[in-house]
């Protein structure tokens, strides 16, 4: 329970940090200045997509903290054998961690309306990004290739399972990259252009925490970390 509440606590605070950021909490009527209609094109201060995703993030960081809850309680007892870590995963940590990048770069150039650059960006992130998922099948292979399989023990169901429940989210992700990629083919970079990269780079970043968490409790830091603060705070 604890660490669930530990977890939620971080995704309220990176939603409502993100949320401020969109100016969700300004308050218009303490603004100095005369009211102007926006200019044709220019989107309004928070975006309905923006909100969306931000609650739509807070409900998948719900969903990982009660798997990882979950590991944490069944972790110690009798029939948990412990898994090890595939070598594969850290290479599929750092394609992640570039696909994050490239988005982020991607998300720049739209910004100063730099079309071509853009979108060898976002080719460039949707590429590691299908081969995170690669590796993760590969990494699957080789914990099957030892015999851990998903079958045989809860440490290695709970590891299928929830690396299997990110990598569709990772899928999801590349749905709507794919989209954007569509959209920004030809021509100058417009205002839903700029939303979209700034979308999907939002989810994606936040993507990459929930796999460093994961990382962090497959290869028990994090269970070492709850063990030192339960210890500091008793």
């Amino acid at each position: 329970m604890t660490v669930m509440l530990i977890f939620l606590a971080g995704i309220a605070a990176v939603v409502i940090w993100w949320m401020t950021r969109q100016r969700l909490t300004s308050r218009p009527w303490l603004e100095v200045g005369h009211l102007e209609k926006p200019a044709i094109g220019e989107r309004p201060p928070m975006e309905p997509a923006k909100i969306g995703l931000g609650v739509f993030l807070a409900v998948v960081g719900s969903l990982f903290s009660l798997f990882i809850s979950a590991y944490l309680m069944r972790v110690g007892e009798s029939e948990w054998w412990s898994t090890p870590l595939p070598r594969q995963l850290w290479l599929n940590t750092a394609v992640l961690i570039l696909s994050s990048v490239a988005l982020e770069w991607a998300g720049s150039e739209a910004q100063h309306g730099r079309a071509n650059t853009m979108r060898i960006a976002l080719f460039v992130a949707f590429a590691l990004a299908v081969l995170f998922l690669v590796g993760q099948i590969l990494a699957w292979r080789e914990l099957t290739a030892d015999g851990y399989g998903l079958a045989g023990n809860p440490a290695s169901s709970f590891f299928y399972v929830i690396t299997g429940m990110h990598g569709l989210h990772i899928l999801g992700g590349l749905l709507a990259l794919g989209r954007t990629m569509i959209k920004a083919r030809g021509g100058e970079v417009t205002s839903g252009m700029r939303l979209g990269v700034e979308l999907c780079t939002t989810y994606w970043h936040f993507m990459l925490v929930v796999w460093l968490i994961l990382l962090a409790l497959f290869a028990g830091w994090a269970r070492d970390f709850i063990e030192i603060c339960g210890q500091l705070l008793s």
